[in-house]
C-alpha cells in the first residue's frame, strides 16, 4: 500500500493546530505512488524524502536480486507510511473529521491500477513461464495480494517448517503492502478516537495522539521482540509486530516541530543525516534481517530513516539530502511503488528460466532495468486513474471505488477461472484412480501402463502427511510436545511416531497399517528435530529448541507407555548439509532406545531414505524421471549403518531401500506414483502404496526377533 495521505480539508482557526500534511505529501517507497512534491509537517517541501524512499526501493531491489537477502528497506517504507499518513489524518480530524470512505477510495484509486496490473501480469508468467509446481498457489495468492492478507497466507505457511523447501511465490512481497492496507483500516480510527477524547477533555489533540502512538509503540514493539523470539517466522508477517514502525513514523511527524532541526548546527545536520544513510545501507550486510527481525532489530533501518528525516536539508554542499535530492533518484523515488511491484515477478521468472539461485551480475541488472522501464511505463496510467478518486465529495468516492473495482474484477475474475480449471482437473484424476491397478505405487509388478504421474506436479506440495494440516507437527521454533492420535479408540497395539520429518513422511503407511489391525497410531514429530538428547544444530545455530522437545518427548513416553516407538534408525545427508557427514547412527539414538526399553517399549528403528538434493516434482517438470533419477551413494552408505550394531533387544530394525533405489539408481517416479513431493521427504500417496510391504517386512523382523 502507499502512504497517501487524506483529502486536502478547509483550515479551521485553531489554538494549536498539528502539523500539517499536504495533500500532494511523497509516499513510501513500495508502499507509495508518485507525486511531484514531498510536503511534511511544518517544514513545508522536503525534496530529500523522495530520495530515501528511493535508496529504500534500490536496497529491497539490489538485495533481493543479487544477495538473496533482506535489507531492512521495507521497514523504512513501513516508518514513513506511518510518520506521512498520521499527519495527514490529524489535520483531517483536527479540522472537519475524518471521512473515511473518501480517505479509503482515494488510497484505493491510486494504489490498486498498479497492483492489479502487476498481479494480472504475474498470473500470466506463471502460466506461461514457470513450472507447474508453480502454479498450485498462484491464484490464491494473486486474490491475497489483492485483497490484502498475504502477510497472513505466509504466516501460516511459515509456520511449517518444510515451506522452506518450496518455490517462492512470484507474489509473496506483497505482504508488506497487506501489512499497510490493514493499518490503514485501523489508523484513522486511532487518530479520530484520540481527537474525540481530547476534545471531550478539553485538551490539545497532540500531546493525546503523542501518548495514544507511545502506547502503540511501546505495546508493539515489546509484543514483536517477544513473538521475535518465540516463532520468529509467524512475528515477521505479523500485523501486530509491525505496528509500532507505523507508530514510530507518526510519533516524528507529530514531535517533527518540536525537534527543530532548523536550529540544529549545520555540522550536526550534516553528521546525522549521513549517519543515518550509511546505516540503512549497511543493515542489510550486516544484519540477516529475514531471521532476527521484526524485534528490537527493526530499529537499526526504521531510526537511520528517522536521523535522515530529522536531519532534512542541511543547507550545505556536504549533507547527505545534497545526493537525496538529485533529479534521478528523485524520480526513482516517484515510481518506487510500481518498482518494488515489478521487481519481484521480474526477478522470480528469470531465476526460474536461467535455473538460477541468485542472479549474475549483468542478469541482475537486466533484471533492474526491465523492472524500472515497467514501473516507468505503469505510474503515469495509474495516476490518471488516480485522479478520478480525487476530492472530498460522495462523487469522488464513488468514483474512486468504481475505479478500484474496476482494475480489480479482470484479476479476481482470471484467478477465479484458473481455480475452477484447477477443480476440474481434480475431479479428471479421481475417474483415473478409480482403476487402482493405473497407479500402483509401491507395489508395481514388471508391467505398469504408461499414464501420467500422480499427483500431478502442480499439486505435489499438497502431498505432504495430513498431519501437517491437521497442525499435529510441531514448529521448529516450537518446544511444546504436540500429540494427536488416530486409529481404534480400543486397540490391540498403540505405536507412536516419533521425530523429526524423516519420521512425519512414514504417517500415511503407517495410518494404513493401524487402520487395518486396529492400532492407535500416536503422531509425535517436530520439524528438523531427530530423537535424541545429544546436541544438535538448526540452521547453522544450536537448536535448544530441539533439546527441550525432546525433553518433552520422554515425560510423555513414560506417561503414555506405548507399545512400540516408530522412529528413523539413521540419518542421510547430501555432504554434510544436515549438519551431519555421511550416513550414520546419530549420537544418542542407541541411547534412548535403551532408555525405552526399560520403560517396557519397543522401538522400531526405519532406516533413513535418500535424499534427491534437488526438488523433485521441478525437476520432472522440465525434465524425465531418468533425467531426475540419482545414485544411492548420494546420500546413502554403501552399508547401513545399522548392519551389525549392537542393539538392545527391544529393537526392530527396518531397510526398505530397495524399494526406493535399485543396485544403481534411486527413482522420482515408481509404479506412476510420484515419490517425493519436495527434495527429500515422500509423498503421502506413495507411503500409503507402500503400506503392505511395511506391514510385511515389519511382522517378519519382529518374528525373527522373536
Amino acid at each position: 500500500m502507499a502512504a497517501f495521505p487524506a483529502p486536502p480539508l478547509p483550515r479551521l482557526p485553531l489554538r494549536e493546530r498539528a502539523p500539517p500534511v499536504s495533500p500532494t505529501a511523497v509516499r513510501t517507497g513500495p508502499v507509495s505512488a508518485p507525486t511531484p512534491r514531498t510536503t511534511v509537517g511544518t517544514g513545508g517541501h522536503r525534496p530529500e524524502i523522495d530520495g530515501l524512499r528511493a535508496v529504500a526501493v534500490l536496497l529491497v531491489a539490489a538485495y533481493h536480486v543479487w544477495l538473496g537477502r533482506v535489507s531492512g528497506g521495507v521497514d523504512v517504507f513501513l516508518l514513513l507510511t506511518g510518520f506521512l499518513i498520521t499527519g495527514s489524518l490529524v489535520r483531517a480530524a483536527t479540522e472537519e473529521g475524518i471521512r473515511y470512505g473518501a480517505f479509503l477510495a482515494r488510497l484505493a484509486a491510486r494504489l490498486v491500477p498498479t497492483a492489479a496490473v502487476v498481479a494480472l501480469a504475474t498470473l500470466a508468467a506463471t502460466w506461461l513461464l514457470l513450472p507447474e509446481t508453480r502454479w498450485r498457489e498462484a491464484p490464491g495468492d494473486a486474490v491475497a495480494a489483492l485483497l490484502h492478507h498475504t502477510n497472513w497466507r505466509l504466516a501460516l505457511g511459515s509456520v511449517d517448517y518444510l515451506a522452506r523447501d518450496g518455490d517462492t511465490s512470484p507474489f509473496q512481497h506483497f505482504w508488506s503492502l497487506s501489512v499497510q492496507g490493514q493499518f490503514y483500516l485501523l489508523w484513522p480510527a486511532l487518530v479520530a478516537a484520540a481527537v474525540w477524547a481530547a476534545r471531550r477533555a478539553g485538551r490539545d489533540p497532540r500531546p493525546v495522539l503523542v501518548g495514544a502512538l507511545s502506547g502503540v509503540l511501546v505495546l508493539s514493539l515489546a509484543y514483536s521482540v517477544l513473538m521475535t523470539r518465540a516463532d520468529q517466522p509467524w512475528a515477521y508477517f505479523d500485523t501486530g509486530a509491525r505496528l509500532w514502525e507505523f507508530a514510530l513514523g507518526g510519533l516524528l511527524a507529530l514531535l517533527l516541530p518540536v525537534l527543530r532541526p532548523a536550529r540544529v548546527a549545520r555540522v550536526a545536520r550534516v553528521a546525522l543525516g549521513w549517519t543515518g544513510l550509511a546505516a540503512l545501507v549497511l543493515c542489510g550486510a550486516l544484519l540477516q534481517v529475514s531471521s532476527v527481525f521484526p524485534g528490537y532489530a527493526a530499529l537499526w533501518p526504521t531510526l537511520a530513516a528517522v536521523a535522515v528525516v530529522v536531519a532534512g536539508t542541511s543547507g550545505s554542499a556536504l549533507g547527505a539530502d545534497r545526493l537525496l535530492t538529485l533529479r534521478p533518484l528523485r524520480y526513482l523515488g516517484s515510481i518506487s511503488y510500481a518498482l518494488y511491484l515489478w521487481h519481484w515477478p521480474v526477478l522470480v521468472v528469470y531465476l526460474a528460466v536461467t535455473e538460477r539461485g541468485l542472479a549474475t551480475p549483468v542478469g541482475g541488472a537486466a533484471v533492474l532495468a526491465v523492472s524500472v522501464l515497467l514501473a516507468a511505463a505503469t505510474t503515469p496510467v495509474a495516476d490518471r486513474v488516480a485522479r478520478l478518486g480525487r476530492g472530498g465529495g460522495r462523487r469522488a468516492v464513488v468514483r474512486g471505488a468504481a475505479a478500484a473495482l474496476a482494475c480489480l474484477l479482470p484479476v479476481l475474475g482470471a484467478a477465479a477461472a484458473w481455480s475452477g480449471q484447477q477443480a476440474a482437473e481434480r475431479a479428471r484424476w479421481a475417474d483415473l484412480l478409480a482403476d487402482g491397478s493405473s497407479y500402483p505405487g509401491a507395489a508395481a509388478g514388471d508391467r505398469v501402463p504408461d499414464l501420467p504421474v500422480y499427483p500431478p506436479l502442480v499439486w505435489a506440495a499438497e502431498d505432504a502427511p495430513v498431519t501437517y494440516a491437521d497442525g499435529c507437527n510441531q514448529t521448529t521454533a516450537g518446544t511444546e510436545v504436540i500429540t494427536c492420535v488416530y486409529g481404534s479408540r480400543d486397540p490391540v497395539r498403540t505405536v507412536a511416531l516419533v521425530g523429526g520429518s524423516h519420521a512425519a513422511h512414514w504417517f500415511p503407511a503407517l495410518e494404513e497399517i493401524a487402520d487395518a489391525r486396529d492400532w492407535r497410531l500416536v503422531n509425535i514429530v517436530k520439524g528438523a528435530c531427530l530423537f535424541t538428547d545429544a546436541p544438535q544444530t538448526y540452521l547453522g545455530e544450536p537448536y535448544t529448541a530441539c533439546a527441550e522437545w525432546n525433553r518433552g518427548v520422554m515425560a510423555e513416553l513414560r506417561e503414555l507407555r506405548p507399545d512400540t516407538v516408530f522412529t528413523t534408525g539413521t540419518t542421510t545427508s547430501l555432504d554434510g548439509s544436515a549438519g551431519f557427514g555421511e550416513e550414520q547412527v546419530v549420537d544418542g539414538y542407541v541411547d534412548r532406545w535403551r532408555e525405552l526399553g526399560d520403560l517396557g517399549i519397543d522401538v522400531v528403528a526405519v532406516r533413513d531414505t535418500p535424499r534427491f538434493g534437488f526438488d523433485v516434482p521441478g525437476c520432472l517438470a522440465s525434465s524425465g524421471p531418468e533425467e531426475c533419477a540419482v545414485e544411492p551413494e548420494g546420500s546413502l552408505a554403501a552399508v547401513s549403518p545399522l548392519d551389525g550394531l549392537d542393539l538392545p533387544p527391544n529393537v526392530t530394525v527396518l531397510d526398505l531401500t530397495d524399494v526406493f533405489c535399485g543396485p544403481d539408481v534411486c527413482r522420482p517416479v515408481i509404479g506412476n506414483v510420484l515419490v517425493y513431493w519436495d527434495a527429500s521427504h515422500i509423498g503421502a500417496t506413495f507411503m500409503r502404496t507402500l503400506a503392505p510391504e511395511l506391514d510385511r517386512r515389519w511382522a517378519s523382523a519382529e518374528g525373527r526377533r522373536g
